[in-house]
This record gives C-alpha cells, sequence and structure tokens, in this order.
C-alpha cells in the first residue's frame, strides 16, 4: 500500500501555517482537529456569497441550498448509505439527546430494555440512563477495570432473554481507545432482536464509517473533530429511523434527514461538511485511490490508519516502559485510536500546562468520561493526560513530545 505523502496532506490545513498554531505540536485532535483548507473555502464562500435563507427563487438561495444538498450527498456515498440517511444537528451531544427522546416513546410502555456501556462518553450514556425515568430497564455493559475493554461475551449475557431492544456503544472511547469491533456486536445485537447506536466521534477522525460493513442501525459523530465545521452528523438507517417517532415538525416527518432534526440546521456548516468530502477526494486522487465514492473512502481510511499506528506507536512503547504512570487501553497501536491517556501520580492539568510551555499542545481532565474514568478507580479530580493524534501527525512531533515528558514528568 503506498505510504501517506505527509507533506501533502499538511499542505491541506491552514494551521501548519499559521504563525499562532504552528508554533505548536498539536496533541489535542480528540478535543477537535484542524480544519482542512476545502472546509475553510466553503465556509468563507457561503458567508460571503450565500448568507441568505437557502432554497429561494433566486442565485444566492439556490447556490447555498445546492451546497448544503451537496454536503449531505457526498457523505452519504462516501459513506455508503442513502443520502436521506444522513442528517446535521449542532453536535452529537445533542443529536444523540434528540434520539434518545425518540427511543424514549419507541419504547414507553413496553417490557422493553436497553443496554448502555460505563466505556462512553457522558453524551452515549446519560441520555440512555434516564429512559428509567419512563420505567424503562436500563442494563449496564460494564468495561473490565484492569484493561478497559468490553468483553462480548458480558453483551451476550445482558441479551439472553430476548428483552433487549437497543444497544448503545461507542467504536472506541475518548480515553481508552480500543477499537470495539462494530460488526460482530451489530450482529450479535440484531440476532437478539435489538437495535444498535455507535458513538463514533472518537474514531471517525481516523477515518469516516463505512456504514453497511459495521452494521449499525445508528452511527453519531462529529464533523469538527473530522477536520470540518462545528456540526454533529447522524446516520440512522431508513427502517430504524421511520419506526421511530418524529421528533421534528410533523409536516416533515416524511423526509428521514428532517424527521429527527426539530431545528433548523446551521445552513453555512453544513455546506461547509461538503468540504470534507472535498478532502478525502483529494487525498484519494494524489494517492492513486480510484473507484466509487465508498471505494475512496476505505482507501483513505486504510491510508490514515497505517499513518497512526506507526507515528503513535512510539509513544505507546515509551509511556509503557514508565513505572510512574498507567498507560490507559491497548499497548498496541494497531487495536486502538491515537488518543492516548495516561493516569500520573498526581494530577494531570498542571503537567498539560507545562507541556504547553514546552511547546506541546494538549490537555488534561476527564472530558466528560466521568464513568469510564470511575471505572478504572481514577479519582475524577485528578484526571488523566490525554495526548491525542490523527493522520496529519508527524513523527518527529512525536518525538518532541516523548523528550517533553521526559523532562516535565
Amino acid at each position: 500500500m503506498t505510504a501517506l505523502d505527509l507533506d501533502f496532506v499538511r499542505s491541506q490545513f491552514p494551521a501548519f501555517s499559521s504563525p499562532v498554531l504552528s508554533s505548536h505540536a498539536f496533541f489535542e485532535n480528540a478535543g477537535g482537529s484542524y480544519p482542512c483548507r476545502q472546509v475553510v473555502d466553503r465556509l468563507t464562500r457561503f458567508y460571503t456569497d450565500r448568507k441568505v435563507q437557502p432554497y429561494g427563487p433566486y442565485p444566492g438561495a439556490q447556490a447555498g441550498g445546492a451546497e448544503m444538498d451537496e454536503a449531505r450527498t457526498r457523505l452519504a456515498a462516501m459513506m455508503g448509505v442513502a443520502r436521506e440517511e444522513v442528517s446535521f444537528g449542532p453536535s452529537t451531544s445533542a443529536n444523540t439527546y434528540v434520539l434518545a427522546q425518540a427511543v424514549r416513546q419507541w419504547l414507553r410502555g413496553s417490557d422493553g430494555a436497553v443496554v448502555v456501556t460505563n466505556q462512553d462518553h457522558e453524551a452515549n450514556s446519560g441520555v440512555w440512563r434516564r429512559l428509567a425515568d419512563e420505567g424503562i430497564e436500563v442494563r449496564e455493559w460494564r468495561l473490565d477495570p484492569a484493561t478497559g475493554s468490553l468483553d462480548p461475551g458480558a453483551l451476550q449475557t445482558l441479551l439472553a432473554d430476548g428483552r433487549v431492544r437497543l444497544v448503545a456503544f461507542p467504536h472506541c472511547s475518548n480515553v481508552i481507545a480500543e477499537i470495539n469491533d462494530v460488526a460482530a456486536i451489530s450482529a450479535m445485537a440484531r440476532a437478539a432482536g435489538a437495535r444498535t447506536v455507535v458513538d463514533g466521534v472518537s474514531y471517525a477522525p481516523h477515518g469516516f464509517p463505512d456504514v453497511p460493513a459495521l452494521g449499525c442501525d445508528a452511527y453519531l459523530f462529529s464533523a469538527y473533530k473530522t477536520y470540518g465545521p462545528h456540526q454533529g452528523i447522524m446516520v440512522l438507517r431508513q427502517d430504524f429511523g421511520m419506526e421511530l417517532p418524529g421528533q421534528a415538525h410533523f409536516f416533515n416527518h416524511g423526509v428521514l434527514y428532517k424527521r429527527h432534526t426539530p431545528a433548523g440546521p446551521d445552513h453555512a456548516q453544513v455546506a461547509a461538511c461538503a468540504g470534507m468530502a472535498d478532502y478525502v477526494d483529494a487525498l484519494a486522487a494524489h494517492h492513486g485511490i480510484t473507484g466509487d465514492p465508498a471505494a475512496r473512502n476505505r482507501g483513505v481510511h486504510d491510508l490514515m490508519r497505517a499513518q497512526e499506528v506507526a507515528v503513535i506507536q512510539p509513544l505507546l512503547d515509551y509511556l509503557s516502559a514508565r513505572n510512574d504512570l498507567r498507560l490507559i487501553g491497548p499497548r498496541d497501536a494497531a487495536t486502538r485510536a491515537p488518543t492516548v491517556a495516561a493516569e500520573l501520580s498526581g494530577p494531570a492539568e498542571p503537567v498539560s500546562e507545562e507541556l504547553g510551555r514546552q511547546g506541546i499542545a494538549c490537555w488534561a481532565g476527564d472530558f466528560y468520561a466521568v464513568r469510564p474514568l470511575e471505572a478504572l478507580g481514577i479519582d475524577r479530580a485528578k484526571g488523566v493526560l490525554r495526548l491525542s493524534a490523527t493522520h496529519y501527525t508527524s513523527a518527529d512531533e512525536v518525538a518532541r513530545l516523548i523528550a517533553a515528558l521526559d523532562r516535565v514528568l
């Protein structure tokens, strides 16, 4: 497989030539990636030439509506789903909340149960747990407190009585980072009569999903972590989305991408999301990856992952060798996202602050992953140091990070 051309990749991101941002090696990607040039250009163009109510009978409105449609159409094609199955919202947290309200109505008065994990970011945990207020049984699929892993055998036990109607789980945790086998978990749930909702926020930055291959009923992620604007993107499969009670204006319930969007979307940011497809296509063309949009997306995904695995393994090896901290999650970069969290002997935030003075951009805290940290026995007040990379992270930046950690820890 062709190696990722890192010089080409970094040339697509204005941040690397910014006098403000380029001074630091950036390891806070899990909090929000740099936007690619294509997104910045589209957002600028929308605010300059299209910032009117879209779809109206005049040029600016027509251009704005067409660009919004383009974003939905091209992202859907990349992910292998129908364009109607892609909807936008202000954030993944908001989209998950709306989806949970639909599920609340769907299950109200039934004997159905839901399964939620304690490996998730709170966005894909708390909203499902609150279904218990309606008398809906909530079952917890618990992580292994030593490793942070989710055992599929434990899920099988939770599904055994056939009453579970929905399983919510992460593609990977934003602090543990182990990549869960979404396809296998979805197949297990489906065999037991349950739907699946996957939080893909921490995985999608490392390659947009091939949704049919994953087999889930809903997949949610954040555009601002996948090189785009601050939007939440929800893929909701047709049969499940139309079965759930609509959450929008009643006259929009017949259109799936409007059915669970209770508020008008941010037109400019939706349109700018087409820039993410531009970026994937630019990478594919530069690296000789051909085929339909889904095939190009799969090829770019593999390029991104190969680069990340190679670059982040030295950091995992370095942290694993230290006896003054606890590395969270797998030691093998191939089995995890390049989001690396470590429990230190003391509070983590002062260390992140010192790293900032050393030219490393990162952060510390609980990252809304309070339940996973508690399950791992980590004091929320102490938090973890999180060092997150993506495909544009260079080996030199990782070396700079390791050198800085040597000075600070």
